[in-house]
């Protein structure tokens, strides 16, 4: 195992491990003592589920999220500048998309430090997998605008990319605003524009479909008002 700064997926939502994280990750796991990570509670509750023989008490846990100063990270690597080997785990997912932690891999390559990327599920590429859409050229757009008017410009902007670059757009939304953005897309795009709404990848309850604008305006908003979603549009 090299000393470096390992980039560690996590499970999206309640997924056993065993069917997206490769045995090998948790190997690495066992031997960090030093996580930076988005919120302590849902580290800890992932790695209790990777290793239930983890002594949570020995490990350090420095929290970098949106409400963290940059200021207060400047000393994060220490460890790994003494020789530790450190890992990043965000809420879910993979660290660095969507996701805290760019931050401090840009820190690292600054210091001439190894950072190595593990192997794990992400929404974004899975949805791209599975929509049809092209996946030779994509692009990944955050949050759309909350408010309506910025909300539906961002969308017909987003569309003429499309069909100008042929390129397929993804975007999210938070949850409890789902139904909200998906009234605003079938209100915006061009009928025979394609939807794609990818909701709850690799749990139980996952969702994925792909139909024309006319199509979901007939088939009505699906029941995805509290699962995380990632919407995306191509012609």
């Amino acid at each position: 195992m090299n000393t470096a700064l390992y980039l560690i997926p996590v499970t999206l939502g309640d997924t056993p491990w065993e069917k997206v994280i490769p045995q090998h990750n948790r190997e690495i796991v066992k031997n960090i003592k030093h996580f930076i990570v988005e919120s302590r509670k849902e580290a800890v509750r992932f790695l209790v589920k990777f290793d239930k023989e983890i002594d949570i008490d020995s490990l350090d846990f420095k929290e970098l999220n949106e409400h963290t100063d940059l200021k207060e990270i400047t000393d994060y690597l220490k460890p790994l500048e003494k020789g530790e080997s450190m890992g990043i785990i965000s809420d879910a997912g993979c660290p660095c998309v969507a996701d805290p932690g760019s931050e401090i891999v840009k820190m690292a390559h600054k210091k001439n430090l190894e950072v190595i990327p593990l192997v794990g599920p992400s929404s974004i590429l899975l949805s791209v997998m599975a929509s049809g859409f092209s996946g030779q050229s994509f692009a990944f757009n955050g949050y759309l605008p909350a408010k309506p008017n910025e909300r539906t410009s961002k969308l017909k902007q987003l569309e003429n990319r499309v069909y100008k670059e042929d390129q397929t757009q993804i975007f999210i939304e938070a949850p409890y605003r789902n139904q909200k953005m998906f009234e605003s897309i079938v209100q915006t795009l061009r009928p025979d524009s394609r939807l794609c709404i990818a909701c709850g990848i690799t749990t139980e309850n996952e969702f994925i479909k792909t139909k024309t604008i006319a199509e979901w305006k007939k088939a009505g908003f699906p029941k995805i008002e509290k699962t995380p979603s990632i919407f995306l549009i191509y012609k």
